[in-house]
């Protein structure tokens, strides 16, 4: 798609990766525009299914590219909603929430700072056992920013939280499994990340993006706000053509065949 964020889309999975492998996968403002190009592409992408999110070379994403960051800068106001609720920066990890379709998230090397939220903006994710880890920012004297805090509510204890971000103390896959920031150890996540999108790509995609949009709602709205949704939800589901085949081809023991 750019120097920076490559996207590869077969049978409805789209295989994104960050490619600046020389600099680890460092933000620099290229990166940051290459990473909000591709989240809006694939948020129109007709037929997707489901998103694998990775970095080339020997990182995931070593964060903010301090150097080039600090002498040109983002050019966007910290408090200018750009992209709905969020400003600019805070797109790049807020944006592969809100994307209608499952993402799963590859790390392996690093994920510092800035790309440590972007994974975190990711449904699930899969990290080899070597990934180092960190909630970088007070190492420079700010918080954490891009969208962290609203990305880790509900899926990191607070306590474990508080902690990284105090102190930016580095922890490793195992550690990051325990807090929330990681599902799932693989020594070969992408390969990991992939067979699941497939899994997600061979079911009703209706009902995968329906389950989405409850599950983004689970830490802001209270409980009525969800029965209700979840109700609506059903009923735009049930009798449909593909939950009809998704029955129909559970039934006959076959494969089923979905559309968009």
């Amino acid at each position: 798609m750019t120097d920076r964020v490559t996207i590869a889309i077969d049978a409805g999975i789209a295989d994104v990766r960050l490619s600046r492998p020389d600099k680890m996968n460092a933000l620099d403002p290229a990166m940051v525009q290459g990473i909000i190009d591709a989240i809006d592409r694939l948020r129109v992408e007709p037929g997707l299914r489901a998103v694998v999110l990775s970095g080339e070379g020997r990182a995931f994403c070593a964060g903010l590219d301090m150097a080039s960051m600090a002498s040109g800068g983002s050019g966007n106001a910290l408090d200018t909603r750009s992209h709905g609720p969020a400003n600019w920066m805070q797109q790049l990890a807020w944006g592969w929430r809100a994307l209608p379709v499952p993402v799963i998230g590859a790390a392996h090397g690093i994920a510092f700072g800035g790309g440590l939220q972007i994974l975190s903006g990711a449904d699930v994710v899969f990290a080899a056992p070597d990934t180092r880890m960190s909630v970088m920012e007070i190492k420079w004297g700010i918080v954490p920013d891009m969208a962290g805090y609203a990305l880790w509510r509900g899926r990191v204890r607070d306590d474990h939280l508080r902690e990284l971000a105090y102190t930016a103390r580095e922890f490793t896959a195992a550690d990051g499994q325990g807090y929330g920031f990681v599902t799932h150890i693989a020594d070969d996540p992408h390969t990991a990340a992939m067979a699941l999108a497939r899994e997600i790509a061979g079911r009703n995609p209706h009902a995968v993006r329906a389950a989405k949009r409850l599950a983004n709602q689970v830490a802001d709205a209270d409980a009525a706000a969800i029965l209700l949704a979840e109700s609506a939800e059903q009923a735009a589901l049930l009798r449909s053509p593909n939950q009809v085949e998704a029955v129909m081809a559970n039934m006959e023991r076959r494969a089923p065949h979905f559309a968009d």
